[in-house]
Order: C-alpha cells, then sequence, then structure tokens
C-alpha cells in the first residue's frame, strides 16, 4: 500500500474518531459524571454511618456512666434508650438491662420490669440474657407464672435456674428439682454456679447427682 493510501487510511479513521466523539461525548461526560456521583455519594453515606455510630457509641458511655452513678432520669431511662436503640439496638438492650439494673438498686423493681418489657432485640445472643433477667425480677415480684412463660430454652442453664426459682416460689418442687438438675448436667463442676445450684437443689428436696469422681 502507498504512502498517500496508508495517509488517506489515517485521516479518514481520525474523522471517524471526531465524529463519534461528537456524536457521543455527551454521553461519555455525564457517564463519567455519575460514576464519579456516585462513588462520592457512596463516601459520604459511608461517612455519615460511622459518624452516627460514632456519636451513639458516645451517647451510650455518657448514659451508662450516668446510671452507674445512680443518676436515673425522671422516665426511668426510656428516651435515653429509645434514642440508642434507634443507631444501634444491641446498645439499646444493653442500655435497657444497664436501666433496669440501676432501676432495681435503687429500688424501684417494678419500674425496671416496665424497663425491660419494652424491648425488643434483634441481636440472638442477648435475647436469653433480657428474657432471664426479665423472669428474675418477675420472680421476685411474686409472678413466677409470668417468669415461666419467657424461660423456654432447656439448653440454657440460667434459664433452666430461673425457672427452677420460678417452680418453688410457686410451691411446685418436683417441678423445681428437675429445672435444677438438668441445670447442673450443662455446668461444669468447678464453675461457682454449680454449687450454688446443688445448694438449691438440696433445699428443693433433691439429691445432686454423683460426679464422675465420687461415683
Amino acid at each position: 500500500m502507498a504512502i498517500d493510501d496508508l495517509l488517506v487510511d489515517e485521516h479518514e479513521q481520525s474523522e471517524r474518531v471526531r465524529n463519534w466523539l461528537r456524536n457521543n461525548g455527551i454521553g461519555i461526560i455525564a457517564g463519567i459524571g455519575l460514576g464519579l456521583g456516585a462513588i462520592y455519594g457512596w463516601q459520604w453515606w459511608q461517612g455519615q454511618q460511622m459518624q452516627q455510630r460514632r456519636e451513639v457509641s458516645a451517647r451510650y458511655s455518657q448514659g451508662m456512666d450516668a446510671l452507674a452513678q445512680g443518676r436515673i432520669p425522671a422516665d426511668g431511662g426510656k428516651a435515653l434508650i429509645a434514642e440508642i436503640d434507634r443507631g444501634n439496638p444491641t446498645l439499646g438492650t444493653l442500655a435497657a438491662l444497664q436501666a433496669a439494673k440501676a432501676l432495681v438498686d435503687a429500688g424501684k423493681r417494678d419500674e425496671a420490669i416496665a424497663a425491660l418489657r419494652g424491648v425488643k432485640t434483634p441481636d440472638p445472643n442477648l435475647v436469653s440474657v433480657l428474657q432471664e433477667r426479665l423472669a428474675r425480677l418477675l420472680i421476685d415480684a411474686n409472678k413466677p407464672d409470668e417468669a415461666l412463660a419467657l424461660l423456654k430454652d432447656d439448653r440454657d442453664p440460667a434459664m433452666l435456674a430461673a425457672r427452677g426459682d420460678a417452680q418453688y416460689a410457686k410451691g411446685d418442687r418436683a417441678a423445681a428439682r428437675d429445672a435444677y438438675t438438668r441445670a447442673l448436667g450443662l455446668v461444669d463442676v468447678g464453675d461457682p454456679q454449680h454449687r450454688l445450684l446443688t445448694l438449691k437443689l438440696i433445699e428443693a428436696g433433691g439429691t445432686p447427682p454423683h460426679s464422675e469422681d465420687n461415683s
């Protein structure tokens, strides 16, 4: 192919490129703009989320410090719990548990019960803790039947122990013995809880199962 032909071909290709850019340039620029906008928007959203998490964590720390010092809000901590829960439901549950403890320490058991009743935690690791704490407050309030309705997990020694306490409070010693015995089977012999459960079983009229060391 002659040099002139090559020059013509290059010129035609250049013209085609320029024409294509003229026809599609706006779309390319718009696409780049949208892409950059999406990246910026994502970074902004992440920044907002991080800032919100920091603010919720700071509010939680401040609120828990106040409760630990016995400074309980007039509403029993409901507004504080709701505020934290909106930003972080797990921290909201922990805040409710801490508020309930502060209320109990202040001699306000019924308010503590009310605080825990309103908590709906999405964290499965805290469900059993929440239910067991509430159940124990209900037992103390002479409401063992309401407590038993919360204590359904046969694999949780703390729940089984609380179930035994509720049955004992009702006067059903046979059911209490059964719950304590099940709980003992889930707790290591060296655990302090094992000794406490053993004493409760004996008090309910039961005989502790022999350990392998004593058999």
